[in-house]
């Protein structure tokens, strides 16, 4: 039996995934602009040019921080999108709000980065296009809903889509996973009170 090789000295192990997670609980704490490698280095026990061992720069480990965050909501969407033929554009929208708590519950720290970003360099810009694409969707989803009749009509969709959302995106500011609430429990809660409310009864 082969013995593994023993790791390098002076360099702790760590993973790709590990020092992305470090590196998103820093950005999230101090702020991105006010992150700096070294500052990750310490964080992780290195020194400042062991740092580029693991990662190239600071812009790359933002760039898939945000696509964590981005590719989660845009599958939530593509679901929906290539749900069953005949299911209502109503049923696909309150599906794409619980899978979308699903989403930030699982991955909360990219997510929270990602609604903190202001686009002050090239890979926030991306991101924020790549988001707009995302709610042009989810706005069009709830203009299907308005017009199939599940949906009350005297709240213009794009506002119905940003209050939707608006509340799911609340989370980040005081959800904690491990905490007293259900992620099951708060998708199926936060969908049912949106949904209660917008949505039209007969008699």
């Amino acid at each position: 039996m082969t013995e593994a090789a023993a790791p390098r000295r002076g360099r702790p192990g760590y993973d790709q995934q590990t020092v992305l997670r470090r590196a998103i609980e820093l950005f999230n704490r101090q702020g991105y602009d006010g992150t700096s490698m070294g500052d990750l280095a310490k964080e992780l026990g290195l020194t400042k040019s062991a740092i580029y061992h693991h990662v190239p720069s600071k812009e790359h480990l933002l760039a898939a921080a945000l696509d964590e965050a981005l590719d989660g909501l845009s599958a939530a969407v593509d679901s929906a999108a290539a749900a069953e033929p005949g299911t209502s554009a109503y049923e696909r929208l309150r599906t794409v709000v619980q899978e979308s708590v699903g989403i930030l519950v699982e991955h909360l720290p990219a997510v929270t980065l990602l609604l903190r970003v202001h686009g002050n360099s090239e890979v926030e810009l991306a991101a924020l296009k790549r988001r707009r694409r995302i709610d042009e969707r989810l706005a069009t989803l709830v203009q299907a809903a308005v017009d199939e009749g599940a949906l009350r009509a005297d709240i213009p969709p794009d506002l119905i889509s940003r209050l939707l959302f608006g509340m799911v995106n609340s989370l980040v500011e005081w959800y904690r996973p491990g905490g007293p609430v259900d992620p099951d429990i708060l998708a199926t809660s936060i969908a049912t009170l949106a949904f209660d409310g917008l949505a039209l009864h007969e008699g």
